[in-house]
């Protein structure tokens, strides 16, 4: 079984950073714990981030994971979206086929939300993924991320509305 995973360095000389910072969980993050630092992040204590399946985050605290906003379709179909540790959100992918296809270019969601034409490594591993999961999907990160934010072009200010 080949190790998959996600490989960043940070050079305090340069002060430059290379790979994907993402560290996924091995589960959807629990309701209780989403709902504690969503209504921290949102200054909103009403909301609870029910509609979301957070996956990951990076070393800064920013999460990815799911918006559950296409009823009736399986998690895996719903958009995938950044919410940054300052406040920077976005849909990143359509769907989980689409992160395939950017883990696979060599970045990940915070690398994807800062810059999609950043250059990056690929990833060989997610590419064998992306293919057998997302198979005559691939294209450039650019167009995954913009296609994304084209489809939801009013995330920011869903977000927007539960902040206080």
């Amino acid at each position: 079984m080949v190790e998959i995973g996600f490989d960043w360095e940070y050079d305090e000389e340069t002060d430059e950073a290379r790979g994907c910072d993402f560290e996924p969980f091995d589960r959807f993050e629990e309701p209780e714990r989403t709902a504690w630092w969503f209504r921290l992040w949102t200054g909103n204590m009403e909301v609870d981030g029910g509609e979301f399946r957070f996956f990951g985050k990076t070393g800064a605290g920013d999460y990815t994971g799911f918006w559950l906003v296409r009823p009736g379709a399986p998690v895996t179909e719903q958009p995938v979206v950044h919410l940054g540790s300052e406040g920077e959100r976005s849909v990143l992918a359509r769907d989980l086929g689409d992160l395939l296809w950017l883990f696979a270019a060599g970045l990940g969601p915070a690398e994807a939300f800062e810059d999609p034409e950043s250059p990056a490594e690929p990833n060989d591993a997610f590419r064998a993924i992306a293919e057998r999961h997302a198979p005559g999907r691939h294209r450039s990160p650019v167009r995954i991320v913009g296609d994304a934010r084209a489809e939801f072009p009013h995330f920011s200010d869903y977000i927007d509305a539960m902040c206080r």
